[in-house]
């Protein structure tokens, strides 16, 4: 007779616990596909090695699935290079919108790029989606 008036308690108990983990869920369909680095902004030339006077490094990706109001970020990173600590963040920038084919560049400043390796880590709605990796030779 003890488990019968037990029972209210517990399916009360889950009820709730279930009703606080819906109010924080949210599911998105939006996903990042075709994400590839390219060495120019017509992406006519896709490549995981530029040199060090290639004037800038390009992401192109893909974004599907998505409401108006998602949010990708690309933080781009020297991973390794002789001279420089290592896992620098060299930029981070962002994009808010829906379904497009997109690109995050990179441009040098006065020198030339450091020989080493690097990445690209995209973000979707703050959550750590793809890392490409690519080197300067």
């Amino acid at each position: 007779m003890k488990s019968t008036k037990f029972f209210p308690i517990v399916f009360f108990i889950v009820a709730l616990v279930f009703a606080s983990l819906a109010c924080n869920f949210s599911a998105s369909t939006a996903n990042i596909t075709n994400a590839h680095m390219s060495r120019d902004e017509g992406d006519t030339e896709q490549t995981n090695v530029f040199t060090p006077a290639d004037a800038s490094f390009y992401c192109f990706f893909d974004l599907n699935n998505a409401p108006d109001d998602t949010v990708i970020k690309g933080i781009w990173t020297l991973v390794e290079a002789d001279g420089y600590d290592s896992n620098s963040i060299i930029d981070e920038v962002s994009y808010t919108g829906g379904d497009d084919t997109l690109y995050f560049s990179l441009a040098q400043g006065n020198t030339e790029w450091p020989v080493g390796k690097y990445k690209i880590d995209l973000y979707l709605n703050d959550e750590l989606v793809q890392t490409l990796n690519f080197e300067v030779q």
